[in-house]
């Protein structure tokens, strides 16, 4: 008999594959879609832009990791890149889009709040010579010192051809019920008429008048009553006109009286120095 026993010989069993790992690829491809989605979205380009770059970066690796065997997703990962890079493409566009969207906004904005000047036509109809004529101020607020005054029956012509007139101060006795009016003032009224000789609509509802009395220049409060007081409103088309009359509180011993009609926050307010 042998003194060694031959030992029984069983099979092996294989070695198990790697687990295939496609997180990469899988990932890239869901942030290349959501980017590129949010790529079409104007105010949605920054996150076009970040999802852009990681589905990029993502899918970059993915696919090497396929080319060593690492992973079964080659293409998933290869498309998640390619629509990275889209959504950086669309990105870019984006903001390109809306940055020139906001430019052109400003502009537009600028454009019809910039204050525009008025030339002076005297009551005769001559105008003035543009070194004569224009009168600064600032937005809201009154003309400066050395602002051109127009007279009684003046008009104050824009570059849009809106003319404002004013006429000579009248006499006025304020009704019973007036509001505005103090006992021992003297009140005054002026018309004030406005012609649309230009090509668009004026919004005549925004006009305002402010006056100030005498020589220390206080103010003269509007006064209203059951006839006068009405303002401007509605739109007034081209080549129309609409008058309004204004009522004016002033001190007994008042001399003049400066009307201040600002058209409205496009058009320089234009001031009227009335001799009472």
């Amino acid at each position: 008999m042998s003194q060694y026993t031959q030992q029984p010989q069983f099979p092996q069993a294989p070695t198990p594959a790697a687990q295939a790992r496609n997180g990469l690829g899988t990932a890239a491809l869901i942030l290349g879609i959501i980017g590129a989605l949010s790529g079409l979205i104007p105010f949605f380009f920054w996150l076009a832009g970040i999802l852009g770059i990681i589905a990029l970066v993502m899918g970059l690796a993915g696919r090497g990791r396929a080319k060593r065997g690492g992973a079964t997703n080659k293409g998933v990962a290869l498309a998640g890149a390619i629509l990275g890079l889209i959504s950086l493409i669309m990105s870019v566009v984006g903001a390109v889009i809306l940055f020139k969207a906001v430019d052109d906004a400003v502009d537009d904005i600028n454009k019809a709040t910039s204050s525009s000047s008025a030339t002076k036509e005297s009551g005769d109809g001559s105008a003035k010579s543009d070194g004569e004529n224009k009168g600064k101020k600032g937005k809201g607020g009154a003309a400066g010192e050395d602002a051109e005054t127009l007279a009684a029956g003046d008009s104050a012509v824009y570059e849009d051809k809106l003319t404002v007139t004013a006429s000579a101060p009248e006499p006025y006795t304020p009704g019973e019920y007036a509001i505005g009016h103090t006992k021992g003032n003297k009140a005054y009224k002026v018309t004030v008429v406005i012609d649309n000789a230009g090509t668009k609509k004026f919004d005549a509802a925004l006009v305002t008048a402010e006056a100030r009395a005498g020589a220390e220049g206080v103010k003269a409060e509007q006064i209203f009553d059951e006839k006068v007081g009405e303002l401007f409103t509605g739109t007034l088309a081209p080549g129309k006109k609409a008058t309004a009359v204004y009522a004016f509180d002033t001190p007994a011993d008042a001399e003049n009286l400066v009307v201040e009609i600002s058209p409205d926050f496009s058009h320089d307010a234009s001031q009227w120095d009335l001799k009472l």
